[in-house]
């Protein structure tokens, strides 16, 4: 069995976020810091990359300070503590191929050291000497601590109220890494 390890390139990864409530949605950014991808045969079957907390932007806000202040709010204890965790973490457990590039990937995701399962589809195109894997992830902010404005631990929200469900489009780059010979 032939096995590639892969390095993810973290200035060719992004991860596009969209957290939406009642009257409407954001949307923004979050940094890849590093990770690897495995394949053996061709087909992955394993990696794991880390996320950059801090690096959260929006990109729907236009002005400045109120942009700043929603960014602070995001980094706060409400949401993801960036300052006590400044990274997140999601560990393929299990791959299954689907055929034409595709596999349904299932995973632990840590944020703020609170570990769920996760699973979603992932498309995956393999260039021999690099990979781009892509997919949808959709995750329940509630299960990691961030219960701000969530109907299913406040009442009486109205239209302030943000839904618990939030989206991360994974997009990542990685390269082969070099074998090296054993002396």
């Amino acid at each position: 069995m032939e096995t590639q390890n892969f390095k993810i390139a973290s200035a060719k990864s992004n991860i596009d976020w969209t957290g939406r409530k009642v009257t409407g949605a954001h949307n923004g950014t979050i940094s890849v810091k590093e990770g690897s991808l495995t394949l053996n045969n061709g087909q992955l079957t394993g990696g794991r990359f880390t996320i950059d907390t801090t690096s959260i932007n929006i990109l729907d806000i236009t002005d400045p300070a109120t942009n700043d202040q929603f960014a602070g709010h995001l980094a706060s204890e409400d949401f993801f503590n960036s300052k006590q965790y400044p990274e997140a973490i999601f560990v393929i457990t299990t791959s299954v191929p689907k055929g034409n590039g595709s596999y349904h990937i299932n995973g632990d995701l840590t944020i703020k050291d609170l570990t769920h399962p996760v699973a979603f589809d992932a498309q995956i195109e393999n260039a021999g000497d690099a990979i781009t894997a892509s997919g949808k992830i959709v995750i329940d902010r509630t299960k990691y601590g961030m219960k701000f404005r969530s109907g299913n631990f406040f009442k009486d929200l109205g239209d302030t109220l943000i839904y618990n469900e939030f989206e991360l489009q994974v997009t990542i780059t990685a390269n082969a890494v070099a074998e090296t010979a054993l002396a």
